[in-house]
């Protein structure tokens, strides 16, 4: 299975003076839903680092269609769309408990060597784990 969903519960730290989520709040949800699917495929991004590999976002787009609340569960569901040699994507939504779509995302990211900064192909067995869900 491709997809992948995760809970949290918005805190009142991420909101406005309305109890709006801030814009900017909804990148680290988004990370967390990208973790969360790499770990439910027992990749461990902490594990991938200590091994000299890290995971930056190249490219993000983020499409905004209904605000999220103070206190409000949502559900962030990612999903791999792409891998090509060192570069994978990945597509997520969150919605509420109602099931309201919130907010879409797309996301680009690249296996870089952590000492150098440059490019690399990923481990194979996470080309394996890559491989089989696309």
């Amino acid at each position: 299975m491709n997809g992948h969903n995760v809970q949290i519960r918005v805190r009142y730290s991420e909101t406005d003076q309305m109890g709006v989520v801030y814009h900017g709040s909804y990148v680290p949800y988004f990370e967390i839903g990208r973790v969360e699917w790499l770990r439910n495929k027992g990749v461990s991004y902490k594990k991938l680092e200590e091994s000299g590999i890290a995971l930056p976002i190249v490219s993000m787009h983020i499409n905004y269609k209904k605000p999220a609340r103070y206190d409000d569960v949502l559900i962030i569901n990612t999903r791999l769309t792409n891998y090509a040699g060192v570069k994978i994507e990945f597509d997520c939504e969150i919605r509420n408990e109602n099931e309201e779509l919130l907010t879409t995302a797309h996301f680009i990211l690249v296996f870089v060597d952590i000492n150098n900064g440059k490019p690399i192909v990923p481990p194979q067995y996470i080309i394996d784990i890559l491989k089989e869900v696309i």
